[in-house]
């Protein structure tokens, strides 16, 4: 009876001690346990601030899909047949000699169901196939600058633009970076119908599946180089340059810095097609309402 009453008590205290680990254990899952991670918007330096469309890469988001690159962060549309934006970070590590591959080619990390332009898609028809990140920001090796030639990370522009003020804009940004910045920049188009050396109004190339964009935009913000956490750095007189540029060939020849206007002008034009579209939206929001109020008039270059 005795030893019956000992094996007994033994296993008792077994089952409250087991009963006291499982719950320090679970009580300690509790208590580091951080907010969950999006699996559908993996983690890029690209896209630090913000994600202006809430995409992810579910495929079934057909236009709003994510495609996160080592060299930039792609939002694409597949009814547009296009990016809807594109972002990427820039400083001085990612500028070398290396010279541009012009390897233009379509994008195999879409989906296999996805509309894909391809390397001659903008043949005859008056555009040139123009970067938004641009093939002069991915320099310090081939691998960099063949990333940016493919037709996901391309617009039908207006070959004066292309050519004109956008280009001017992309080389003021590294002239920028060589004066020891280090820049986050985010770009697309918007709207339908554009004019280039063809002339007239051409909406949609290859049988309708790509749209032209009415309006090229691009959004830069400059900060000095340090090292620490880039968003916290950002204050009320970090500079933000917002330009929104009419995609026809008479609208190359002026200056980029005529385009200017503030972040929440161009989001509410970009809104028209995009609702609730939101740039910068990872910057705390009350920084981020002192910012993207102030059209830019500093230097152009």
């Amino acid at each position: 009876m005795l030893m019956f009453d000992f094996y007994k008590d033994i296993k008792f205290m077994k089952k409250i001690f087991y009963g006291l680990v499982l719950s320090v254990f679970l009580a300690s899952c509790e208590d580091t346990t951080e907010t969950p991670v999006n699996n559908n918007q993996p983690a890029s330096i690209h896209y630090d601030l913000g994600n202006p469309s809430n995409s992810t890469n579910e495929v079934t988001k057909t236009n709003n899909f994510l495609l996160v690159k080592k060299q930039m962060v792609i939002c694409y549309n597949n009814t547009l047949g296009r990016a809807n934006w594109v972002s990427w970070y820039l400083d001085s590590e990612w500028l070398g000699s290396t010279p541009r591959q012009d390897d233009f080619r379509p994008d195999d990390e879409l989906p296999a169901t996805y509309y894909k332009a391809s390397s001659g898609t903008y043949t005859g028809s008056g555009f040139d196939r123009g970067h938004i990140c641009p093939s002069g920001d991915r320099t310090k090796n081939v691998s960099d600058n063949s990333s940016t030639f493919t037709m996901t990370n391309m617009l039908p522009q207006a070959p004066n633009v292309n050519q004109g003020n956008w280009a001017d804009l992309e080389n003021y940004c590294r002239k920028l970076v060589d004066g020891g910045n280090e820049l986050y920049i985010i770009s697309g188009g918007r709207g339908e119908g554009g004019s280039g050396s063809n002339g007239g109004t051409t909406k949609r190339l290859d049988n309708g599946k790509l749209i032209v964009p009415s309006h090229c935009w691009k959004v830069v913000v400059i900060m000095p180089k340090q090292s620490g956490n880039d968003v916290d750095r950002i204050d009320e007189k970090t500079r933000v340059i917002a330009i929104e540029i009419p995609n026809k060939q008479s609208a190359g020849a002026a200056s980029w810095g005529d385009y200017r206007l503030s972040v929440d002008d161009l989001e509410k034009n970009i809104s028209i097609d995009s609702p609730g579209f939101d740039l910068l939206n990872k910057v705390p929001k009350a920084i981020q309402d002192k910012i993207e109020a102030i059209k830019d008039t500093g230097k152009t270059q």
